[in-house]
């Protein structure tokens, strides 16, 4: 594979596309910032902008406050702190900075928050057709491929109406691994670690990039893993002590993410039995079902990786070997794979049903997770109250169908991660 790294190739495609389909471009910005200003998931921008105004105006983000008085909205009673890295609080911050302090408007510093989401949105569709261009897809493909995501309704949903910045992740993800294979192992570190301070659900690419290494040389394996421990702690930890945030919060909640079922993961059916997310007593060991399922696919893994292809395949596996086998797996979450799987499909690696399935699925399994009324929020309140109200009276019924759904997602899963660990001859131009 011939990794584009020059600007001025990368800028030349950008200004191909803007040009033959700059149309198609507008549209997308047009309905991704109209879902942005409009919608906003309850629970998650009610968070975000909490986080921005305690980060904005030199306070711990990970305590919990009432901001009703700040922003003159009842929602801001009640709420809990944030529950990711510091990467995400500080871009907050300054997004309350640079706008809600100028422009006190709900609505405004909701579309604020999705700015970078919608940016990143479209530096993925960028980013999958300088890629594919690379393999040498036809240009068809490539359009295909560009416009897809441009314009595809998960994205839509999940990242420019709910606000969720599983986008930003996903970018630097597949930036980190186009590095990684140049050969450019600090910055692709760097990146990796930014994605994983973002979110850790970035965290098998890590294990993916270890092996690939290994495979060439102990140092470079050490040094990658080095640069990018370097690089958790000032993204993670340096934050703490420069702004002089008390980390104890974290600390009494280190366990949360393994202490819950639900969402999309096969745990799903726990809140139809117990009406709860808390997994009681031992139940909480399911929690970490995820470190010895990732540790049987990296064994896997030890024959070895060779080309760019196969870091994306081996990347989508293990990705999906986590996601299928922890105890709470949200929607968004799964845009992660989204680039990953769009290449895949197109240069004929995987079948195309196996696509569908991760953008089709979660789409469906979020109309029964009652989130479209959440989305209402920012925008339209009250009609948010009358529609969650609706949905209880058919709970049961709603959390059934959330359970069923869950049957299709990790077959599909599963075939796939079995699909991607296959041998397969690779093209001369793919590798």
């Amino acid at each position: 594979m011939r990794v584009i790294t020059h600007p001025a190739q990368t800028t030349a495609l950008w200004k191909r596309f803007a040009t033959q389909d700059l149309s198609i471009l507008l549209l997308s910005i047009v309905i991704q910032l109209s879902l942005a200003l409009l919608f906003g998931h309850f629970y998650d921008m009610r968070i975000f902008m909490a986080t921005g105004y305690l980060v904005g105006t030199g306070q711990n983000p990970y305590v919990p406050q009432d901001l009703t008085a700040v922003f003159h909205n009842s929602f801001f009673q009640g709420m809990t702190s944030i529950g990711y890295p510091p990467p995400w609080p500080l871009m907050l911050g300054l997004l309350y900075r640079s706008v809600y302090t100028i422009f006190p408007n709900l609505l405004v510093y909701n579309l604020a928050i999705k700015i970078p989401i919608i940016l990143a949105n479209i530096g993925i569709a960028y980013l999958v057709a300088d890629i594919l261009k690379d393999l040498g897809a036809e240009d068809a493909t490539i359009r295909r491929a560009w416009i897809f995501l441009l314009l595809n309704p998960f994205l839509f949903y999940f990242a420019s109406a709910w606000g969720q910045f599983d986008s930003i992740v996903a970018l630097l993800s597949l930036s980190s691994l186009v590095l990684l294979h140049a050969g450019k192992l600090k910055s692709s570190a760097l990146l990796l670690a930014l994605a994983i301070s973002f979110k850790p659900i970035a965290l098998p690419i890590l294990l993916v990039a270890l092996v690939y290494l290994l495979g060439k040389s102990y140092r470079q394996a050490i040094n990658y893993f080095v640069s990018l421990l370097a690089g958790v702690i000032l993204f993670c930890v340096a934050p703490f002590i420069i702004f002089g945030w008390d980390p104890s919060p974290i600390f009494r909640g280190w366990n949360a993410h393994f202490t819950v079922g639900g969402g999309m993961s096969y745990m799903t059916f726990f809140e139809l039995l117990k009406d709860s997310y808390q997994l009681p007593g031992q139940w909480w060991l399911l929690g970490l079902a995820w470190i010895p399922a990732l540790g049987i696919a990296v064994l896997a893994l030890k024959p070895g990786i060779t080309g760019f292809v196969d870091l994306i395949k081996k990347s989508t596996a293990l990705i999906l070997v986590f996601f299928l086998t922890r105890t709470w797996l949200s929607e968004p979450n799964v845009i992660l794979i989204l680039p990953f799987v769009v290449i895949l499909t197109s240069i004929g690696e995987l079948d195309r049903l196996f696509l569908f399935a991760v953008w089709i699925l979660p789409l469906v399994f979020t109309i029964f997770n009652a989130s479209p009324p959440q989305l209402l929020f920012p925008g339209f309140p009250e009609a948010m109250g009358r529609m969650l109200k609706g949905t209880d009276d058919f709970r049961t019924a709603r959390l059934l169908i959330r359970t069923a759904l869950v049957v299709p997602w990790q077959i599909a899963g599963w075939w796939m991660v079995i699909t991607l660990f296959r041998k397969s001859p690779v093209p001369a131009n793919t590798g």
